[in-house]
């Protein structure tokens, strides 16, 4: 169910980015949209896959004013990219606070294991 769930909110989150990107959207906050959607996403994402996500997140934005230079429609590419790096980012926030809770719940029970192992058992 949280893979549908995330995979829906990915979905919604990119479709979101270009649209935002393209086209103006009035009384919506597209940034606290993205933000959520991407967090939601996060859920879904593979450790595996975290470094390709940071380079996503860090690349997203000098791709973006690159793409700005073309005329016309430079500025809204930089825009999409953006919304996107945005989004991305936030999958990346909540993908490193799985970590550190998985980290922490490790530590947590090999110091409780240990402390136990330590102890005599009273008779």
């Amino acid at each position: 169910m949280v893979d549908k769930v995330a995979g829906a909110a990915r979905l919604l989150a990119t479709l979101l980015a270009i649209v935002a990107g393209l086209v103006p959207i009035g009384n919506l906050n597209v940034a606290l949209v993205l933000v959520i959607l991407g967090l939601v996403a996060g859920l879904k994402y593979r450790a595996e896959s975290m470094i390709a996500l940071f380079l996503v997140v860090l690349t997203l934005p000098i791709v973006g004013r690159a793409l700005e230079i073309i005329p016309t429609i430079g500025g809204k590419l930089n825009a999409v990219a953006l919304n996107i790096d945005l989004a991305a980012a936030s999958v990346a926030a909540t993908v490193i606070a799985i970590r550190l809770i998985t980290n922490s719940r490790d530590d947590v029970t090999s110091i409780v294991a240990s402390d136990s192992a330590a102890k005599p058992a009273a008779a």
